[in-house]
C-alpha cells in the first residue's frame, strides 16, 4: 500500500510537469491561471470548458465561486493591492469603474488578431458595456432574460387558470389576488423585494414606459411620470397579491416560491437550475412576462413587453502575470464551439448570438422558452448602469422600503431617490 502511494505521488508530479513543460512550449510564462466566479450552478461546466483548454494548452485553470458580496470586496481589495485574480467575471454594476482605473486587461488588440473572436457576433448592448475610449475590456460570457415562473399545483388547488403569454400585468394582478384570496393569505399570489430590480420591477418600469436612467446617464427617471404610474401599479399588489416586506426580508421571494409560500415568481434565466434540481420541479412552469397594454388596443405593441437584459463579461487584471495565457483563455470561453457548449451544459445561455437555442434542450422535462421567446417577441432593455451603479441602485433598494410598506409615500421617496441619484450622477 506504501509502494502505492509513493507511486501514485510520483505520478502526480510527474503530470504536474508534463502541464508544465507544455505550457512552456506554448510559450507561456505560467502553469496556473486562477479564475473567480461567483455562481456555484456554473462552476461544473465552465470546469468542464476550461479543463479542455487546459489539455491543449498545459495551462491549468483554477475555477473558484466567491458569494456575490464577498467577491467584489475580494476584486476591490486586489484592485488595490495589486494581486487580482488572473481572469474573473466582469458586471455592469461595476465595469465603468474598473475600466476608468485602468484595472482591467486592454483586450483592444488581442481582439483585432483573433480568428475566433469578432464582436459583431456578440450582444451589442454587452459589448458596449464593457468598451470605453474605443478599447474593450472583457467578451461577452452570456446574457440573460427574465421570464415568469409558477407552480401549476398551487393554481390547481384554487382553481385559478395557468398563466399564459397573452397574459397583461392586470391579467397577473388578478390571478395573483385570487390565489393571495382563496388560500386566505396563507399562498401570496406573487412576490418582489426591493432589490429585485433587474428581474422583476425594472421590467415593470420599462413595460409601463418609464426608465430608471437616461440614455446619457446622467439624468435618474424615479420621477419620471410613467415610472410613477409603474409604481402605482405595484402598490395595488402590496396589500392583496404580495407577500409582505417583512416575510421577504426574512426569506426572499425564491425561498418563498420553494416553499409555496407564493405562486409566481419572475426570474431570471440564471436561475433555472436551481428550481430545475428542486424536488418539486415538475409542478413549475415558465411563461413569457406579462405586458403592459399601454396603447389600450388590446395587442402587445413593440416595447409593451419588456425583459431587462444583462450580460457578464471574462476579463483579466491588468497586471496578470501572463497576459497572453490570460487571453488564450478567454478566447476559448468566448469562441463559438465554447459558447454553444455552455448553453448545452445548461450553465447560461450564450453571449455568442445564436448559440442559445440548445441551452433550452438543457433541463429535460421543462420548457424554458419562454426566455428566448422574451428576446425575439419581446422587446429587451439593457440593464439600467452608470459608472457607480452600486451607488445610487444599493440606495434605492433601501429607499424603496418605506414605499413597500407605506404606498402613501411613493411620490415623495421616489422624488426624493431621483433628487439622490442625480447628485451622485453628477459627481461621475
Amino acid at each position: 500500500m506504501k509502494n502505492m502511494k509513493v507511486l501514485l505521488s510520483a505520478l502526480l508530479v510527474l503530470a504536474m510537469l508534463l502541464c508544465a513543460t507544455a505550457a512552456m512550449a506554448e510559450g507561456y510564462s505560467v502553469d496556473t491561471l486562477e479564475v473567480k466566479i461567483w455562481d456555484n450552478n456554473q462552476l461544473a461546466g465552465l470546469q468542464e470548458i476550461a479543463d479542455e483548454w487546459t489539455a491543449q494548452s498545459g495551462v491549468k485553470v483554477n475555477i473558484q465561486v466567491v458569494d456575490w458580496g464577498n467577491y467584489w470586496t475580494l476584486l476591490e481589495a486586489g484592485a488595490s493591492g495589486g494581486d487580482m485574480p488572473d481572469v474573473f467575471w466582469m458586471h455592469s454594476n461595476n465595469a465603468e469603474m474598473y475600466m476608468s482605473a485602468g484595472k482591467l486587461l486592454d483586450l483592444t488588440d488581442y481582439i483585432a488578431g483573433s480568428e475566433v473572436v469578432d464582436l459583431n457576433n456578440y450582444y451589442q448592448g454587452i459589448t458596449d458595456l464593457y468598451s470605453k475610449d474605443g478599447r474593450n475590456y472583457a467578451v461577452a460570457k452570456d446574457h440573460d432574460t427574465i421570464a415568469l415562473l409558477y407552480n401549476k399545483a398551487i393554481f390547481d388547488q384554487y382553481n385559478v387558470e395557468y398563466p399564459s403569454d397573452d397574459w397583461t400585468w392586470e391579467d397577473y394582478k388578478a390571478a395573483a389576488e385570487a390565489i393571495t384570496a382563496a388560500s386566505g393569505g396563507e399562498v401570496y399570489g406573487g412576490a418582489c423585494n426591493t432589490g429585485n430590480n433587474q428581474d422583476t420591477f425594472y421590467n415593470i418600469i420599462y413595460d409601463f414606459g418609464g426608465y430608471v436612467i437616461s440614455d446619457d446617464k446622467k439624468t435618474s427617471g424615479w420621477n419620471n411620470e410613467n415610472t410613477l404610474k409603474a409604481f402605482e401599479f405595484m402598490a395595488t399588489l402590496f396589500d392583496n397579491a404580495w407577500a409582505p416586506q417583512q416575510m421577504l426580508a426574512e426569506n426572499g421571494k425564491d425561498r418563498l416560491f420553494l416553499n409555496k409560500k407564493i405562486a409566481m415568481d419572475t426570474e431570471g434565466s440564471w436561475m433555472i437550475s436551481q428550481f430545475y434540481n428542486d424536488d418539486n420541479h415538475e409542478d413549475y412552469a415558465w411563461a413569457m412576462l406579462p405586458y403592459e397594454d399601454v396603447n389600450g388596443n388590446g395587442a402587445c405593441d413593440e416595447g409593451e413587453r419588456v425583459s431587462i437584459y444583462n450580460g457578464l463579461g471574462w476579463a483579466a487584471s491588468a497586471d496578470v502575470a501572463d497576459p497572453q495565457a490570460a487571453w488564450d483563455l478567454i478566447e476559448w470561453f468566448s469562441s463559438k464551439e465554447m459558447q454553444l457548449k455552455q448553453s448545452e451544459l445548461g450553465v447560461t445561455m450564450a453571449g455568442y448570438i445564436g448559440c442559445s437555442d440548445a441551452f433550452m434542450n438543457a433541463f429535460p422535462g421543462m420548457d424554458i422558452s419562454a426566455f428566448l421567446k422574451m428576446e425575439t417577441e419581446g422587446t429587451l432593455v439593457f440593464r439600467p448602469y452608470s459608472k457607480y451603479t452600486s451607488r445610487w441602485e444599493d440606495q434605492a433598494t433601501s429607499d424603496l422600503v418605506a414605499v413597500w410598506n407605506d404606498a402613501s409615500v411613493m411620490t415623495d421617496t421616489l422624488n426624493r431617490m431621483a433628487d439622490d441619484m442625480n447628485a451622485l450622477l453628477a459627481q461621475e
